[in-house]
């Protein structure tokens, strides 16, 4: 990256760097360079908002009066890192702001701290990840289009592809010379990070395309907006008028701002999410090491929260004749059955007795243990259930509170991580069940959305939202420190808080709750532009009553990720049986090939109602593509390169044209995997 040699006349913008992978292909978008002249740090406080007015946050007046005081340059061996310190001295602010290339990506990654050294108080109202201007002249972005996603439990990662001009409209700046005022606005809501839209985003210009993520579990704010030579993209973690967030800086502290990543592709948007997908791997070093193991889980269309001995130990030698390597115990392990409902009596984390007589919890390990399987068991860490002994014996400043009281969400209460309480409540749950029960993964879910955050020792709710995501993650990451090998699932109803300041952290994803396996398909094909491949637990669920054509339609989307195993199992027939070890013995076979694959979208990216489904991963060795056809009739679906049917191996038929794969479907609805040849 440029070294920056003298301090500018303005505050310093990504446009002015020339990064290392650059130097061939430039950085460009709607006809021009990402532009100089942007701030690439916008800083809004409760005195000084902006310097023009607009509904965007661009333009700040503390960002526009930021001058660069000094800069560092270092070259690694893996990553190129530029650090640009900034002052603005009317406010007394210091930004040090970290821009970081990686050398296996064509990505940089902007994190900035902010530090008050006026010697009075100052709150932050929000500030922002990364400000990107794009553009030369206002036609030049009516040709680019907005690539983003909507999200909600049971209908994950829905994509739309939007012409910018019917955004932003065409307005003649010339004439006005003034900047335009309004905005394209995406936001997060609470703390579902993904429970309506995505923190992953992409514009595209033909072949040109320049894709964001922003890294917050706790807030995170996308804006759009015209100026008279171009436009701006204007990354943020959480705001103040969006989440409730304001954060006080006394004399000599310090804030940091939320991580965000901007990848660049002459290739389109699957370039561009392939650059991102090549990124996330930066951020979990050793994570191969732990290898990616196949998981049967009891809940999806199952005991759905009900398990009991004599039914789960038929399906523990289900699931071991299968090929699985570990079982997990989903919700219900500690709820006993003369009860009700668990629901509002969740949060001790100790087992119900009455549910596994004869040996309690100690026999279905051993069950687990003798078929040759690790052990793995859910839990719901951040909440107590109103009706928990906990809620009455852990101190209130354990507990989210507003207005002096605490937050009640679905008969639940929830925990505050940033105090030790809460912490050291959880440490000893799970540091027991790891004892006593050798577990060694753990599926830890989210099921309620408490609203803005806490004001508990916190400038504003969005405020004390953020320090518990942040805590959260450190404890999580001091959990694996005391238990290495312990792996760990992330589930939120599914996919409902799914982003990289929580995932960099964990090894799997369930990517939806969704158990209508025909409404499956576009969910686990889309999964991978926001989720590494590695990482998306995708849910088969094969049933006796399915036909033969069916059960392979739920094993394929299971197959196009990490191959996340449910349903009984044992009542299936023995050509069921059959398929179920195929798909398992395939999927040992390509799992190596997840750690390199990046996604592709041969039919693109998938409409929630598309009858035809694809995704395709091109591994270091070998390219997969699956293919879902939800069609009554058959179909014929045209897939680049020499492709070859391999689950189920016939049934389709194939033909190559011209370098292409023609394959013609069956009456739907069916799926298949196909694979290149290996090539090394």
């Amino acid at each position: 990256m440029t070294d920056i040699l003298a301090p500018p006349r303005r505050s310093i913008a990504l446009g002015s760097f020339r990064l290392s992978w650059s130097d061939e292909r430039p950085l460009s978008l709607a006809g021009g360079p990402l532009r100089d002249g942007v701030a690439v740090v916008e800083v809004f406080t409760a005195t000084a908002q902006r310097a023009r007015t607009s509904q965007a946050y661009v333009r700040s007046a503390v960002g526009e009066r930021l001058r660069v005081i000094g800069s560092e340059r270092v070259d690694g061996d893996t990553c190129d890192v530029v650090t640009i310190v900034q002052r603005d001295e009317l406010s007394g602010l210091e930004t040090r702001t970290r821009l970081s290339a990686p050398h296996a990506a064509r990505v940089l990654r902007v994190e900035t701290r902010i530090r008050n050294v006026s010697d009075r108080d100052v709150v932050l109202t929000t500030a922002s990840s990364a400000v990107v201007g794009f553009g030369e002249g206002e036609s030049s972005i009516q040709r680019a289009r907005l690539l983003d996603a909507r999200s909600e439990w049971l209908a994950e990662n829905r994509w739309r592809t939007r012409d910018l001009k019917d955004l932003l409209p065409y307005i003649d700046h010339t004439i006005h010379a003034q900047d335009a005022r309004s905005r394209v606005a995406l936001t997060s809501h609470g703390s579902w990070s993904t429970g309506e839209r995505l923190p992953v985003g992409a514009l595209a210009d033909g072949s040109a395309a320049f894709a964001w993520q922003i890294e917050s579990s706790a807030g995170w704010h996308v804006d759009l907006s015209q100026v008279a030579d171009g436009a701006i993209v204007g990354l943020f973690g959480p705001t103040d008028l969006e989440h409730q967030f304001a954060h006080r800086l006394a004399p000599s502290d310090e804030f940091a701002l939320v991580p965000a990543a901007l990848a660049i592709s002459d290739e389109g948007a699957d370039g561009a999410f392939a650059e991102l997908t090549r990124y996330r791997r930066t951020l979990r070093p050793g994570a191969r090491d732990a290898g990616l193991p196949i998981v049967y889980n009891d809940f999806m269309n199952t005991t759905m929260g009900n398990p009991t001995t004599d039914v789960l130990l038929p399906l523990i030698r289900g699931a071991a004749e299968a090929g699985a390597e570990v079982f997990c115990l989903d919700a219900g392990w500690f709820a006993s059955p003369n009860h009700g409902d668990w629901w509002s009596s969740v949060g001790e984390w100790r087992e119900a007795l009455d549910r596994f007589p004869d040996g309690g919890l100690a026999r279905i390990v051993e069950a687990i243990r003798s078929q040759g399987m690790r052990v793995g068991i859910w839990f719901e860490p951040e909440v107590i259930g109103v009706d928990s002994p906990l809620a009455g014996s852990l101190p209130d400043e354990a507990f989210f509170t507003r207005f002096g009281e605490r937050v009640r969400e679905h008969d639940r209460y929830h925990l505050d991580f940033r105090h030790p309480a809460a912490r050291a409540h959880l440490d000893e749950a799970i540091d027991g069940v790891i004892a006593v029960h050798g577990v060694s993964y753990l599926k830890l879910d989210y099921n309620i959305n408490p609203g803005a955050g806490t004001e508990r020792d916190a400038t504003a709710a969005g405020d004390g939202l953020l320090g518990h995501a942040r805590a959260y993650r450190s404890w999580l990451e001091t959990v694996q420190s005391r238990h290495p090998d312990l792996l760990i699932e992330n589930c939120a109803s599914g996919a409902m808080r799914a982003d990289y300041g929580l995932l960099s952290s964990v090894h799997i994803q369930s990517t939806s709750d969704q158990q209508d396996p025909l409404l499956y398909p576009p969910i686990a094909a889309s999964a991978p532009a926001s989720i590494l491949p590695e990482q998306c637990g995708n849910w088969a669920y094969p049933a006796a009553e399915m036909s033969a054509e069916e059960t392979a339609f739920t094993l394929v989307t299971g197959l196009s990720g990490r191959l996340y195993l449910s349903g009984f199992l044992n009542r299936l027939s023995a050509a069921q049986r059959e398929q179920v070890s195929a798909a398992v013995e395939l999927h040992k076979d390509l799992r190596d090939e997840l750690f390199s694959a990046v996604p592709f979208w041969p039919l693109g990216l998938p409409a929630w109602d598309a009858e035809q489904v694809c995704l395709g991963l091109a591994g270091a060795n070998r390219t997969i593509v699956f293919v879902w056809d939800r069609a009554e009739a058959a179909s014929e679906i045209r897939l680049p390169g020499a492709l070859a049917q391999v689950f189920p191996s016939e049934g389709w038929g194939v033909r190559h044209d011209a370098g292409d794969t023609v394959v013609t479907t069956l009456a739907g609805p069916t799926a298949r995997v196909l694979a290149s040849e290996v090539t090394a």
